[in-house]
């Protein structure tokens, strides 16, 4: 996923979406969208990034129609985006089968024609693999029932377990998943009706992945053909989503793991991200690689171009597409305290020097994208608007905390108002990312450790939890990793419920102040939002945390 930056970016077509809105009403903007003049001639014209945000906000069931008037091209790019899901946050993306049988379901509700001619023209090594996580297919031949030189008759179909099963052209087609059996089966006898050659070529490639169990030889261990052929999906999705301007997962913790470990003590200031290095050359090498591209065909027809506006207008206003980019990092008076050092710079850097002040906003772009790919809040995935404020709100607190012994450095108190000039965003959120992990999430596992040490509960069920908390806590605190530890916080919301909703928000990934931190130290408060957080951009916060944990012990004994 891509997210927009919360200032103006150099590719502002790569880190577009939208501002926090109210949620649409869902039924009233589809009947909208349905209802635009020449929507026939204004699918097609579409960026799939933007059919793909009408999808996620209206549902795929309920739009059939405006998929049937997409064209391959714009489904190949609306895949990449939609049919890979990662099985936790910041972890690599996954073909997805049941998105698939899903999306073949709604394709083939326009017609099997429809739904032949979209998947004819997307990628056939995709077609191929997300069928045979639905169907495992062979010969008709090789299913008959045969008898052996011993005079035994060897059934296959029963050996391989009697499922739904299916003869389509010659070939003997077992579900493995029953989702979308019913559409799958009427898409490939059209499909051998009709585009023969075609289906032969998908057939073929489900029947290899079919039969792709390797013996037990001694070399078991190496993949799979279906396993290579999902590997060489990613990678081509992944070399596809980096020339758009996307973070990998495996780029994003890389450079998340990096930060955490950002070595402060030495004296020429920070050291670059080979990460973010490589991503910013890849975006430079891209633009100079596209900057003779043809320019995109003219509208249809005047009216069909006005029916384009009229659509886009609809999308914004139901907040779908993102409003026009701040020119300044905007918000109340609370959130504009809690990022003056970098509104102070930014500001500085919009009215000096444009060009910089458009480099900076696409390093928050890239930073909000690398939260979004590699890292969670909460145990779960960044939204794009959390991402984009935890990265401006990171970059805060690494100002704050710009080492003395760096040039210009002494922290914020003295960053001249041009630092952003010579220096990028980057090395600030690395800082600040650093201060997060080591001031705020070890610290507090730390403590909490100690805490545990000498805690003594006369219930023989709540001194186990502890115990068991002590040990997980330990192990991870040791590895670095408390969040992985978050399991065994249970035991917390037993002696103190605020308390246990505080201490989840600091041992994560990206430790945040929950509400529940202040309202634990005030008695009676026994109700808190889960989603009441705040992310840490200031010393003051940090502060908090150690109060905080210095009032634990006196929390969880009342």
């Amino acid at each position: 996923m891509r997210v927009t930056s919360i200032v103006p970016v150099k590719k502002p077509a790569r880190s577009e979406l939208p501002i926090r809105r109210e949620p649409p009403d869902v039924r009233n903007l589809l009947e909208r969208i349905l209802d635009t003049p020449h929507l026939e001639q204004v699918v097609p014209r579409l960026k799939p990034e933007v059919l793909h945000r009408v999808i996620e906000t209206c549902g795929l069931e309920d739009c059939a129609d405006l998929v049937a008037l997409a064209t391959p091209d714009q489904l190949q790019a609306v895949f990449d985006l939609d049919l890979w899901r990662p099985p936790r946050p910041g972890v690599d993306e996954q073909l997805d089968p049941d998105r698939f049988g899903q999306w073949l379901e709604v394709l083939m509700a326009s017609g099997a024609a429809v739904a032949a001619q979209k998947l004819m023209g997307v990628d056939l090594h995709l077609v191929i693999a997300a069928l045979a996580q639905h169907l495992r297919v062979r010969d008709v031949a090789a299913a008959s029932p045969y008898t052996t030189l011993d005079g035994e008759l060897i059934d296959p179909k029963r050996r391989a377990g009697g499922g739904i099963e299916s003869e389509i052209g010659g070939y003997q087609v077992e579900a493995k998943r029953a989702d979308a059996w019913d559409s799958i089966v009427e898409l490939l006898l059209f499909l051998d009706a009709e585009h023969g050659e075609f289906f032969r070529r998908v057939m073929g490639g489900c029947r290899k992945l079919s039969n792709s169990r390797p013996e037990l030889d001694g070399f078991h261990h190496l993949m799979t053909d279906n396993d290579q052929d999902m590997f060489d999906l990613a990678v081509g999705r992944d070399e596809r989503r980096e020339q758009q301007g996307y973070v990998t997962p495996a780029q994003a913790r890389a450079f998340l793991q990096a930060a955490r470990e950002l070595p402060l003590g030495q004296s020429d200031g920070p050291p670059l991200s080979p990460v973010a290095q490589a991503y910013f050359r890849a975006m430079e090498s891209t633009d100079q690689s596209g900057a003779d591209a043809p320019e995109p065909p003219a509208p249809a027809s005047d009216s069909s171009g006005t029916a384009a506006d009229a659509l886009f207008d609809v999308l914004l206003d139901a907040g779908v597409l993102p409003a026009p980019a701040r020119a300044l990092l905007t918000g109340g008076p609370e959130d504009t305290r809690r990022l003056s050092v970098l509104q102070t710079l930014m500001q500085y850097a919009n009215e000096h020097d444009a060009i910089v002040f458009s480099s900076r906003g696409g390093e928050l772009a890239y930073l909000a994208n690398t939260l979004v790919a590699g890292c969670s809040v909460q145990g779960r995935p960044f939204t794009a608007s959390e991402a984009s404020d935890a990265a401006a709100a990171i970059c805060n607190l690494g100002l704050e905390n710009w080492p003395k012994h760096w040039p210009v450095g002494a922290g914020a108190a003295t960053l001249p108002e041009d630092f952003l000039v010579e220096h990028d965003l980057i090395s600030a959120f690395q800082i600040g990312w650093r201060v997060l992990h080591v001031d705020v999430c070890l610290f507090a596992a730390g403590r909490l450790i100690r805490i545990l040490t000498d805690s003594r509960h006369g219930d023989p069920d709540i001194q186990s939890g502890l115990n068991v908390l002590f040990k997980a806590m330990s192990r991870e605190w040791r590895a670095g990793t408390p969040w992985r530890a978050r399991h065994a916080l249970d035991v917390i919301a037993t002696l103190d419920l605020p308390a246990w909703a505080a201490l989840l928000a600091l041992f994560d990934e990206c430790p945040v102040i929950h509400a529940a931190l202040g309202a634990s130290q005030r008695a009676g408060v026994r109700s808190i939002s889960p989603t009441a957080f705040e992310f840490i951009s200031t010393d003051q916060q940090i502060r908090a945390v150690g109060e905080f944990m210095d009032a634990l012990p006196d929390l969880l004994a009342r």
